[in-house]
């Protein structure tokens, strides 16, 4: 069962969201793009309906949201720390079923592994989750064969067509859309079928890391991180000490986005590297989405939405390594 409304009717709500809340969602950001006088699609702060973006698959994910790209985790002092305080406001954020099940992944290891995440925790907490459908899919995507097309754990769906929107409310926190219409048969669109179809290997752990195709795909790799940073499960991230220059016994702490693609991320002390060339590093990361994480909490890390392969500057296709290694198996 799902709720009618008018398109003045949810337009003044939203209104009053917008005012309540911290609301993100996909926008399109003129001018913004990689190349000159091109547009991007990323997460801002819509101030109405009109400016999400409802068609088109952002660029960037939803977990620059929940996971800020460089965060001040304290502040110190010669004697003492001080915490940032966090979030003031509750955060409405618009995604679709593809991220909505990387919110899953988010949460499993942020939450649920071992020990909880106090930064990520205080601001997740404060976060509802409204589903926009997909009436078809993305080029790119491959959500089917991940069974990621789908997602029941959201807050709110919301589908605008024309003048009219369609509402399915799970949480009371938006029952004043239920008051504002009328009841109507409505289910968010799921996609059902991709152009991209992938076959996930079953054993990719047994392909040598000395295989020729790790070595063909890490040629091709320029260490720039992109496909990490766009990946709404990618998660990891650096420490930086930063020392005021007036008093350097002063200064604070922040975790940054970092990517297991860039130079010296897996370098310890002593100058120590593990994965010391590209295809090391390319093999890495295929195995922790495919296979690692899968071993550890029973589904792939991946969610098949294809931002990796759209924003990888070298053309390199995720989606069609994967294929490549479950034909190598047989």
């Amino acid at each position: 069962m799902g709720v009618l409304l008018t398109k003045k009717a949810a337009d003044e709500i939203f209104a009053q969201w917008v005012k309540k809340y911290d609301v993100y969602a996909p926008m399109v950001m003129e001018g913004e793009g990689c190349f000159s006088d091109t547009d991007c699609v990323r997460y801002g702060k819509p101030a109405s309906l009109d400016d999400i973006e409802w068609n088109r698959k952002s660029e960037y994910s939803f977990k620059e949201v929940l996971l800020a790209i460089n965060e001040t985790i304290f502040y110190f002092t010669e004697n003492q720390t001080t915490i940032p305080e966090g979030p003031k406001k509750d955060i409405v954020i618009f995604l679709r079923a593809c991220d909505l099940n990387a919110l899953k992944r988010l949460d499993q290891i942020y939450l649920d592994n071992k020990f909880g995440d106090f930064y990520y925790e205080r601001v997740r907490e404060k976060a509802k989750f409204v589903l926009m459908g997909c009436s078809e899919s993305c080029a790119s995507g491959f959500c089917v064969s991940m069974g990621t097309n789908k997602a029941d754990n959201y807050d709110l769906s919301l589908k605008v067509e024309g003048d009219a929107v369609y509402a399915d409310v799970k949480d009371t926190v938006f029952d004043e859309l239920t008051a504002a219409g009328a009841a109507c048969d409505f289910q968010p669109d799921y996609v059902t079928e991709n152009k991209e179809k992938v076959t996930l290997p079953k054993h990719p752990e047994t392909i040598g890391k000395d295989a020729e195709i790790w070595k063909e795909y890490g040629s091709r790799c320029i260490n720039c991180g992109r496909c990490n940073f766009a990946c709404p499960t990618c998660t990891c991230f650096t420490m930086q000490d930063i020392f005021y220059n007036d008093n350097p016994k002063v200064g604070e702490r922040r975790r940054v986005w970092a990517s297991c693609q860039v130079d010296d991320f897996d370098t310890i002390a002593g100058g120590i590297k593990f994965r010391k060339d590209n295809a090391d590093r390319v093999r890495y990361k295929v195995l922790h989405k495919v296979y690692d994480f899968e071993k550890r909490f029973g589904y792939p890390m991946c969610v098949g939405c294809g931002r990796c392969d759209d924003i990888c500057p070298e053309y390199i296709s995720y989606s069609n390594l994967l294929n490549r290694l479950a034909k190598e198996e047989k």
